[in-house]
């Protein structure tokens, strides 16, 4: 069967939002084609997101309209793909920054190989400029180059995955661990904090080691009337950032700081408390300017902070009002 191409990540990437992992859950395992470098790894689950009674309430009706575009719609035709209903889940592994960042993105779902190859050959021909069919060894692949930055290029795996790379060499590592039963070769300390989250329950959680990524890290305020001092000076401190968002009538947000010891988790603790109520006395003033802004005010009420032993855990909330409230203010 021959392999495709990075294609349909226009259509597969019509995805928001997020989640937490549920009391009692069972252990999620990283995907086993992630690559071994990856000091950043992000979940999102699309199926669960599209079904959550948030997204249904104020979302779904826009994400069909997008996809039942003339262009859209006949893109996805050739493809044989229905987002909404094929794909499921989407992991993403990270490492490095800027121009020399190197990432493979993993889709999971139905797919039709055929159909996309096709696909995706039909767009060499029409877009020749930007896209291009590429052999390497005996597997065919899909290049796009953007006007600015760095090709992707993009393969099928088989018929229950598509994957896309910022580099050729990736998609070769990708495709032969596919082919094996072994587990994901990312680093301990990724795994240890996936092993956190539920990955059939959890809507979406990123994890990233970042010690070292924050120094001389220079934060400003801004317009905004905010010190920031005390997180900048702690930020340096922090060796992993872990964040999940959980999308059912509400949506609820959790991050959670890893500092290198107990007492730079205080230092952090202060800082993000100090953060949270300069912003909470700032909102009044906003929305007394402007008072569309009033439901910031009500999110703003809901974030908290903990720290236990070198954890810092900030947590907030969005309910579906202020959701409703923000996406029609004038309703």
């Amino acid at each position: 069967m021959m392999r495709l191409s990075r294609l349909g990540l226009a259509a597969v990437f019509a995805a928001t939002l997020a989640a937490v992992t549920a009391p009692g859950a069972r252990a999620a395992e990283a995907d086993k084609l992630l690559p071994a470098e990856s000091d950043t790894v992000v979940y999102v689950n699309f199926k669960q997101i599209v079904e959550a009674d948030v997204v249904k309430k104020y979302a779904i009706d826009q994400i069909k309209q997008a996809l039942a575009g003339q262009d859209a719609k006949k893109l996805l035709e050739d493809m044989g793909l229905d987002p909404m209903k094929d794909i499921e889940k989407v992991w993403v592994g990270m490492s490095g920054s800027g121009e020399d960042t190197k990432a493979l993105v993993v889709i999971h779902g139905k797919f039709e190989p055929e159909k996309l190859f096709k696909a995706a050959e039909a767009t060499t021909k029409k877009d020749g400029d930007k896209f291009s069919m590429v052999k390497d060894g005996n597997t065919t692949m899909f290049k796009y180059q953007p006007e600015q930055g760095n090709p992707v290029y993009g393969t099928v795996a088989n018929e229950t995955t598509v994957i896309a790379a910022t580099d050729k060499k990736i998609i070769a590592t990708a495709l032969k661990a596919a082919e094996g039963t072994k587990k994901a070769p990312i680093k301990p300390e990724l795994t240890e904090l996936i092993k956190g989250f539920d990955e059939k329950t959890t809507s979406m959680f990123a994890v990233a080691l970042v010690k070292g990524k924050f120094e001389n890290q220079k934060l400003g305020g801004g317009m905004l009337p905010i010190d920031l001092s005390g997180l900048e000076k702690s930020l340096p401190k922090t060796d992993t950032m872990s964040v999940v968002v959980k999308v059912s009538a509400d949506i609820n947000l959790e991050i959670v700081l890893g500092m290198a010891d107990e007492d730079a988790a205080e230092d952090m603790a202060g800082a993000i408390a100090k953060l949270i109520k300069d912003l909470g006395a700032f909102v009044p003033a906003l929305v007394a300017f402007e008072p569309k802004a009033k439901p910031l005010g009500d999110v703003i009420k809901t974030v908290t902070s903990d720290t236990k032993k070198k954890n810092v855990t900030i947590k907030g909330k969005i309910t579906g009002d202020i959701i409703g409230k923000l996406m029609n203010p004038d309703g």
